[in-house]
């Protein structure tokens, strides 16, 4: 954590075109060093200095390093909701809703020590939390539901079925980091196990 960091400030008018540029430099940035090192470990210089701009650019678009967090996450969610907006269109609900999974997984393996310093900073019942859970829930309910309207996904089986079981997924494969094929293995079952038979693997 930095020493020192301004407080929050209220967002300003919409970006000018280089602004635009930097802010995204440096949501590339934070979001690359938090997967390869945890949310916690980074300073907000190395991203600076990732992204290619001064200490003092970084601040400008993030007041503290908790807006920097937020932003990535936020960011993250809305690359799960477009994927999921694209997903309900797919020919296939079955391996639609199989692709999302992998998604979610793939999310929260590299999101894990980001959630947990957000929770740690915000509490897990915060507003900014509970409205990404929201988002995330919501998706998962409208492409569960699709595949079962077609017949391709189980009948009975809920939303809050397939986040617990990622979530319990993600838990088991951090525990064995020496084994790089076992999520997708898992991943595999579990999707195995939500679809009907022959549509897990297309």
């Amino acid at each position: 954590m930095d020493a020192a960091e301004p407080s929050a400030a209220v967002p300003g008018p919409p970006k000018r075109a280089d602004a635009r540029r930097n802010y995204e430099r440096l949501l590339a940035a934070a979001t690359e060093a938090f997967a390869e090192h945890g949310a916690d470990d980074v300073s907000l210089e190395e991203i600076a200095r990732r992204a290619g701009v001064g200490i003092g650019t970084l601040y400008r678009h993030f007041p503290a390093r908790q807006a920097l967090l937020e932003a990535v996450y936020k960011d993250q969610v809305d690359g799960l909701d477009a994927l999921a907006a694209k997903l309900l269109t797919a020919e296939s609900p079955g391996a639609a809703l199989g692709e999302w999974l992998r998604a979610f997984v793939a999310f929260g393996r590299t999101k894990r020590s980001l959630s947990s310093a957000l929770v740690s900073s915000l509490g897990k019942d915060s507003e900014f939390l509970s409205a990404c859970s929201m988002t995330v829930r919501g998706r998962t309910e409208e492409l569960l539901r699709r595949a079962q309207l077609a017949g391709e996904a189980r009948p009975g089986v809920q939303a809050a079925d397939i986040m617990r079981l990622a979530h319990g997924l993600i838990m088991a494969t951090d525990a064995a980091p020496t084994d790089p094929g076992q999520t997708e293995r898992l991943v595999a079952i579990l999707v195995g196990g939500l679809l009907a038979d022959g549509t897990a693997d297309t």
